[in-house]
């Protein structure tokens, strides 16, 4: 099912999947998709559903413009799988297909109405050791401002996590957490800033 995973800054803010004919996205409440900011056109853009899958996007005359892999859009495009849409502050990754892999706190074949059970990091060092930190909002930051921060976004795939910001790179089972966002497995390792996790 194609989808939408809008962020700011690496921090995902909304995930949308295009099931509807036409849907509108703005910063006015009566779009599909809003997006409260004001570089944002109260109705700026319009995703376009035609045979199984194919989305198109039109801009609908915004005032800040709809960028599609840093090109204007112009006219009419038919969007293609990991395109990047930009509209002021916002990323939106367009994904064609619905992610499901297997992995920590949920699995692809739980239904989609089932309400997942809440995933946790359990510290293992330090004073907090023992201590078992909750994973229950949308996106959930842990880290020291100035040395490391992360953030792990709940999707429909699992839990991602991505470094945010700070010169200590966290590690992931021993390895440096890429720019990218990864999934988060059951067990997995995380060291930040001086503290070490485990899923």
């Amino acid at each position: 099912m194609p989808q939408l995973i809008a962020s700011v800054q690496g921090v995902e803010v909304k995930h949308v999947y295009l099931t509807k004919a036409q849907t509108t996205l703005g910063r006015s409440p009566g779009n599909d998709i809003v997006l409260d900011n004001m570089v944002v056109s109260g109705k700026h853009c319009r995703f376009e559903l035609e045979g199984i899958a194919d989305i198109w996007l039109r801009d609908l005359g915004s005032t800040n413009g709809t960028y599609v892999n840093d090109h204007m859009l112009k006219a009419r495009t038919l969007l293609h799988d990991g395109d990047v849409i930009a509209i002021g502050p916002f990323r939106i990754r367009y994904l064609q297909a619905s992610e499901q892999p297997s992995g920590f706190g949920q699995t692809s074949a739980m239904p989609a109405d089932a309400a997942p059970a809440h995933a946790f990091f359990q510290v293992q060092t330090g004073t907090s050791a023992g201590l078992e930190v909750p994973i229950v909002k949308a996106v959930t930051t842990f880290g020291k401002p100035g040395i490391a921060v992360v953030s792990v976004s709940h999707r429909r795939g699992g839990y991602f996590v991505t470094h945010l910001t700070g010169p200590s790179r966290p590690l992931l089972n021993n390895e440096p957490l890429g720019d990218e966002a990864q999934l988060l497995q059951h067990m997995d390792v995380l060291e930040l800033a001086g503290t070490r996790m485990i899923c």
